[in-house]
C-alpha cells in the first residue's frame, strides 16, 4: 500500500481498497473489475480480533500470514466472514478441527481479505495470488519430470525428433505427451511409413552417398540425391497430422490419394499409399476406445497413502484416450477436496484445451462456479460432474486405478522411502532412522490356541521372508501380557544369537504392552539397541447405536512419556505405522484360523473308527476340504482309495451327527462372506501336524 494510503488509514479515514484488475484476467467474461476491500488496522488496535469483527460476508479471497507477513495460505470463500472465523475459533467452539489446519494456525499471526464481486472472480484471483506468493500450504503443480515433446526441426529438409527441452529455435513442437512409450511408438510409425530423414544435421551436411535408410526405402535421400521438395513436404505434412492426433482426417486424405492414383492406372503408387494406410490403421486400432459418442473429457483420478498423493488425468478426445498426465505431491495432509480444487485451479490456467466434461472423484463445493468459468473460457458449455453410475463411473474407476498403479511404481523411489522413514524418526523421537521395523501382535480364541506374529518391514516395504509366527508354550490360558513377553523374549534371544537387530519394535496395544516390551529389552540388555513404541487402535467415543459413530484417533505410546501422541490423520508416519500394525494383525489372525481348522479336522476325522492318518490324507486329497467332505454323498466317499461302502457309511453318519456343532464353529471362526472355499491349503495342513515355529 502506498504511503499516503497508510497515513489515511492510520488517521481513521475510510479508504477504498486498491483495484486488482492487474491480478484478474477478465478477457473471457468482459466484466469490469469490482472494487476490493483490503482490511487494514490502526496501529493501536488488536491485530486479529478487530479484523474478525469487521470481516465482510461477501465472496472473496483470504491470505493467512505469519509473524513476518509472509503468506502461508491463500484460499477463497463464498462468505469470507464464516470461513475465516472458522480458522480462528478454538477447538471447543465448533471451529475447523482438522489437524493440519490446527498446525497451520499455530504459525498464523495475521490475515488479509480481498472482496470480489462473485465467487467466480474469487476463483480467478485465488489462482493468481497462489502463483504470485507461492504459499507453503497451497499445492503447486510441479511435474516431477519434463514430459516428452515431438519436434520438427527448422531446416530445409526437416526431421522429427523427440525432446524434453523447448527452445525458441524456429522448430515446431507438439505435446507435451504424458506417455513416453506412446510418443516413441508414434515416431516409430512415422519413420516406417513416411520416408523422412532421421540423420543429424552434421551427418546430413557431410554425407557423400545415401545411407542404409535409403536402401530400405525409409528415406528419400535428400542429403545426396535430387528430391522434389513438394513430395518431401507432403510426407512431412502427413507426419505432422499424425502427431496432432488427426488420424481419421489423415486416413481420409490418404484414401482419396490412393483412389486418385488408381483412377490414373498408377497402381504402384496406389499400392504404396495402401500399405501406409494399413500401417497407420494398426496404430489407430491400438488406441483405447472409451466410448463412441465422440465427446472430449478430462477424467481426474486421485490416490493417496498418508501425505503422499498421486493425481492423474486421462485426456479423452473424440471418445479415445489420447494422453495422460500425472503429478505427485508429498507431505500434503489436506483433504482430497482441497487438493483436487487446487489442482483444477492450476491445471486449467493458460492456453489449455477445455473439454466437454470434467469428471472428478469427489464433489467440490464450487463445482458450479468452476463449470461456469470453464464454459466462458471455452465458448461452449463444460460440465463438472461426479458420476454415481454408468459408463462415466467406469471411466472414473479407470482413472483411480491408473493413479494407484502410478503411485505403486513411484513408491519404489528411494527418496520417497527415505523421506517416509525420516518423518517417522522425527515424529516419534527415535534415535535412528528405522530402516528395519518389526511389529508384533497376539491372537487367541477364548484363551485357546494363543499365537503371536512378527512382520518385518525393510525401508517401508514388507519383507515376507522375514515374517515369523509363534506358538505360546510357557503357559495355558489367556494372558496377552505374558504371551507378548514370551514372544519378544524368544525374538530378542534369536537376535542376540544372530547378531542382527531391528531398528524399531512396534507393539500392537497400549501403555501396558509397551511396558512389557521395554522390560524384555531391559532384561536382554537391548534397551539402547532397539527403539520401541506401541500403537493403540481406535475406539468408539459415543453410543454405538447412534447414526454417526465417532471414533478416537490412533494413539502412539512412547517410552518415558505419560500421555500418547496423536499423529496427523493423513500423515505418512501414521500411515506406515497403521499399515505395519494391520499386517501383523492379519498375519496373526490367519495363523490362528489355520490352527483352528487343523484342530477341527483332526478332531472330526480322527474320532471316526477305522480312519487313521493315511485314510484321512486320502480323504482330504480327494475332496480338498472338510466342507466338501460333508457335502459329498455316500457313493462319492466310497470311491476314495482305501474306503468301501461300510466305511463310507460310518463317515457319513459321524459327519451328520456333528453337523450342528461344525456349522456353529464355522460361523464363529469366519464372517459369513468367508464361509465358502478355505483360505489355506487344508491338505498341506493335514499332512503337517506341527506348523513352522520360532
Amino acid at each position: 500500500m502506498a504511503d499516503d494510503e497508510k497515513s489515511s488509514s492510520a488517521a481513521g479515514v475510510p479508504i477504498e481498497g486498491p483495484r486488482y484488475s492487474s491480478l484478474i484476467d477478465y478477457s473471457a467474461s468482459g466484466a469490469p473489475p469490482a472494487p476490493a476491500a483490503v482490511l487494514e488496522l490502526a496501529p493501536d488496535e488488536d491485530p486479529v480480533g478487530r479484523k474478525l469483527d469487521i470481516i465482510p460476508t461477501q465472496p472473496g479471497v483470504y491470505l493467512l500470514k505469519d509473524r513476518s507477513g509472509k503468506v502461508l495460505y491463500v484460499g477463497k470463500a463464498k462468505s469470507l466472514r464464516s470461513r475465516v472465523r472458522a480458522y480462528f475459533r478454538g477447538e471447543g467452539e465448533q471451529g475447523d478441527g482438522r489437524f493440519q489446519v490446527r498446525f497451520l494456525m499455530r504459525k498464523v499471526r495475521d490475515f488479509d481479505t480481498i472482496v470480489t464481486a462473485s465467487e467466480k472472480e474469487a476463483l480467478i484471483l485465488e489462482n493468481n495470488l497462489i502463483k504470485q506468493y507461492k504459499p507453503r500450504y497451497n499445492i503447486r503443480l510441479k511435474d516431477d519430470k519434463s514430459y516428452l515433446s515431438a519436434k520438427i526441426t527448422n531446416h530445409p529438409w526437416p526431421r522429427i525428433t523427440v525432446t524434453r527441452r523447448i527452445v525458441k529455435d524456429g522448430g515446431k513442437y507438439f505435446g507435451p505427451f504424458g506417455s513416453a512409450d506412446g510418443l516413441r511408438e508414434t515416431i516409430d510409425v512415422i519413420r516406417k511409413v513416411f520416408p523422412l530423414r532421421t540423420c543429424s544435421d552434421a551427418v546430413f551436411r557431410n554425407r557423400s552417398r545415401p545411407c542404409l535408410e535409403y536402401q530400405i526405402k525409409r528415406c528419400l535421400g535428400p542429403c545426396c540425391l535430387p528430391v522434389e521438395r513438394e513430395e518431401y513436404e507432403k510426407h512431412l505434412h502427413a507426419a505432422q497430422m499424425l502427431l496432432e492426433g488427426k488420424n481419421l482426417e489423415l486416413l481420409r486424405e490418404m484414401r482419396e490419394q490412393m483412389k486418385a492414383h488408381a483412377s490414373r492406372l498408377e497402381f504402384e503408387a496406389a499400392a504404396k499409399i495402401r500399405d501406409r494406410v494399413r500401417a497407420i490403421e494398426k496404430t489407430v486400432e491400438r488406441q483405447t476406445v472409451l466410448h463412441h459418442w465422440g465427446i472430449d473429457q478430462d477424467i481426474f483420478g486421485l490416490y493417496r497413502e498418508g501425505g503422499f498423493i498421486e493425481a492423474i488425468v486421462l485426456i479423452v478426445r473424440g471418445g479415445k484416450l489420447t494422453n495422460t498426465q500425472g503429478w505427485s505431491f508429498h507431505d500434503l495432509e489436506f483433504p482430497d477436496e482441497e487438493v483436487l480444487a487446487d489442482l483444477l485451479t492450476q491445471y486449467y490456467q493458460g492456453a489449455r484445451n477445455i473439454p466437454d466434461e470434467v469428471i472428478l472423484p469427489v464433489a467440490l463445493e464450487d463445482a458450479e462456479v468452476r463449470a461456469e468459468l470453464l464454459s466462458e473460457r471455452r465458448g461452449k458449455k463444460t460440465d463438472v460432474i461426479v458420476p454415481q453410475r454408468g459408463e462415466k463411473l467406469r471411466l472414473l474407476e479407470m482413472a483411480m486405478e491408473n493413479a494407484r498403479q502410478s503411485f505403486e511404481a513411484r513408491r519404489d523411489n528411494e527418496n520417497t522411502r527415505e523421506k517416509m522413514l525420516e518423518e517417522l524418526r522425527t515424529r516419534l523421537h527415535l534415535r535412528n532412522t528405522p530402516k528395519r521395523i518389526e511389529c508384533y501382535d497376539i491372537s487367541n480364541l477364548q484363551g485357546s490356541m494363543v499365537v503371536g506374529s512378527q512382520v518385518t518391514f525393510d525401508e517401508g516395504e514388507p519383507e515376507r521372508n522375514l515374517y515369523r509366527r509363534y506358538r505360546i508354550r510357557g503357559f495355558e490360558g489367556q494372558d496377552d501380557f505374558a504371551s507378548l513377553a514370551e514372544v519378544l523374549t524368544r525374538r530378542a534371544e534369536r537376535a542376540r544369537r544372530e547378531n542382527e537387530y531391528p531398528d524399531l519394535w512396534v507393539i500392537d496395544g497400549g501403555k501396558g504392552q509397551l511396558n512389557v516390551a521395554l522390560q524384555v529389552l531391559r532384561e536382554q540388555s537391548l534397551l539402547d539397541q532397539i527403539d520401541c513404541v506401541s500403537l493403540a487402535k481406535q475406539h468408539v467415543l459415543n453410543d454405538r447405536r447412534q447414526k454417526e459413530v465417532a471414533k478416537s484417533e490412533e494413539r502412539v505410546f512412547l517410552p518415558n512419556r505419560k500421555d500418547p501422541i496423536v499423529l496427523p490423520k493423513n500423515s505418512t508416519a501414521l500411515f506406515l505405522l497403521v499399515r505395519i500394525r494391520d499386517e501383523a494383525h492379519r498375519f496373526a489372525i490367519t495363523y490362528n484360523r489355520e490352527l483352528r481348522r487343523r484342530a477341527r479336522m483332526r478332531s472330526v476325522l480322527d474320532d471316526i473308527e477305522g480312519i487313521g492318518p493315511v485314510r484321512r490324507r486320502a480323504l482330504l486329497r480327494h475332496f480338498g476340504s472338510l466342507k466338501r467332505i460333508r457335502e459329498a454323498s455316500l457313493e462319492e466317499i466310497a470311491q476314495v482309495k482305501g474306503f468301501n461302502q461300510v466305511l463310507a457309511a460310518d463317515v457319513r453318519r459321524h459327519l451328520d451327527a456333528m453337523a450342528a456343532l461344525l456349522d456353529r464353529e464355522e460361523r464363529e471362526d469366519f464372517p459369513p462372506e468367508e464361509n465358502g472355499e478355505p483360505q489355506i491349503d487344508l491338505i498341506k495342513a493335514a499332512e503337517q501336524p506341527k506348523p513352522a515355529d520360532c
